[in-house]
């Protein structure tokens, strides 16, 4: 990650490069960091996809879960429900 200074980035924001993220200083401490609005997404979707295996495996510790044979049979189940409901 590159750093630059707060002054920096007020002289250049125009043209920045952000193939890789910024960190922008401030009194010779990080205060921020710059990234293009691609990357951004790429992060928001990386941390949804590690909050859902959380969750996952949350559930197993818990025992809340099937085996693929329990999930056929239950969708198997659901399917003749719902052609016997005739919909």
């Amino acid at each position: 990650m590159r750093i630059q200074t707060i002054s920096y980035l007020k002289q250049h924001a125009a043209t920045l490069d952000l193939d890789e993220p910024l960190c922008i200083t401030q009194n010779g401490l990080p205060t921020m960091v710059v990234q293009s609005f691609e990357q951004y997404q790429q992060t928001q979707e990386a941390i949804a996809l590690v909050k859902l295996l959380s969750m996952g495996d949350k559930d197993i510790e818990s025992g809340r879960h099937f085996t693929g044979d329990e999930l056929l049979q239950k969708l198997a189940s659901r399917a003749t429900r719902t052609d016997n409901s005739g919909l």
